[in-house]
């Protein structure tokens, strides 16, 4: 297809968009080509709408400068400001869709790595003598019902402070985190410390702009989980506290109602502490996840995006891979 760019029109607030689209047209991705149309468009639209000052636009590329200079291997201000915004559950929501009975996603955090150690179940993930106790026994199974086994858990948590192992300058090694794999029953558990709330780091241009905002920087206490295996949709989740602080006002909008868990005790459950070998009075953490295979996730993005486009009134578009783009054949 030909897309030689026509010249550029006399530029005027009102045609500087069709302008920019027109030179951006000549790309030959058309995914990219139509991200790239619809940024520009909705950017454009908000310089207009809210008349947007020079001094302004200044300050905005000023504090995105400041967001990737604090920006290293172990803290990703960008996330940060993505979860603060709410876009980071917004995207999850529309690439990772659930049927019904099947575990939600939520946001990933900044604080994952790539350095957590792989440990058989029953083990202890965290290191910290001041963290209450608690046991986490939980399992893996599809929209059918039936265990998973082989599914690699990542796992991580903040310490009994509300701080993350990464945010330690004398760290020697990770801690409070790790990966474990469900058995042959679809079943995981191990040690760990009881969540508690942590405010998000807020020493930068993401706390600057909470303040700006007159907003908290509070998390409530949650257990971060990532779920992957071949066939099956990557799932990334939390289970939170209930009644823990901020349950209702999560300074990243983490939390679903469909995520929030009682704690227990141990004793709570004959055999448990047998089993587990733990103290009776080790909190317990317990939940059932449900994952959905590719196919069943593939299936449900095509039919959210056919449903978006129509919803839009969007004519001359496709999907593919469960994503709009350009119908240019």
């Amino acid at each position: 297809m030909d897309r030689t760019t026509r010249p550029l029109l006399d530029l005027t607030i009102d045609n500087i968009t069709e302008n920019v689209n027109a030179v951006n047209s000549t790309c030959d991705d058309a995914r990219f080509r139509f991200l790239m149309e619809r940024l520009v468009t909705h950017l454009h639209d908000f310089a207009r709408e809210t008349r947007l000052s020079t001094n302004e636009w200044q300050a905005a590329i000023q504090f995105l400068t400041q967001v990737g200079q604090i920006c290293t291997d172990v803290r990703q201000e960008f996330i940060l400001l993505s979860d603060v915004l709410g876009l980071s559950l917004l995207v999850d929501s529309i690439d990772h869709p659930k049927p019904p009975a099947s575990t939600e996603g939520t946001v990933l955090g900044p604080f994952h790595t790539h350095e957590a150690p792989k440990i058989e179940n029953g083990r202890l993930i965290s290191q910290d003598p001041d963290g209450e106790p608690m046991l986490v026994v939980c399992s893996v199974k599809d929209t059918q019902g039936k265990p998973i086994p082989g599914v690699l858990v990542d796992v991580w948590e903040t310490d009994s402070k509300g701080f993350y192992d990464v945010q330690h300058a004398d760290r020697t090694g990770p801690d409070g985190r790790a990966i474990v794999q469900s058995d042959e029953d679809g079943m995981f558990y191990f040690s760990a410390i009881t969540p508690v709330p942590y405010p998000i780091p807020h020493d930068g241009p993401v706390g600057r702009l909470l303040a700006k905002l007159n907003r908290h920087q509070y998390r409530p206490s949650h257990f971060h989980f990532m779920f992957n295996k071949p066939g099956y949709d990557p799932l990334i989740t939390a289970l939170y506290i209930r009644d823990s602080p901020y349950e209702r006002s999560d300074a990243v909008f983490g939390v679903k109602e469909s995520l929030l868990v009682r704690l227990k005790s141990v004793s709570d459950v004959e055999g448990y502490a047998e089993k587990y070998g733990v103290p009776p009075s080790t909190r317990l953490m317990e939940y059932d996840f449900v994952l959905v295979t590719e196919d069943e996730s593939n299936q449900i993005r095509t039919e959210k995006a056919l449903e978006a486009i129509q919803k839009q009134g969007v004519t001359g578009m496709k999907v593919i891979d469960g994503l709009p783009v350009p119908d240019v054949d």
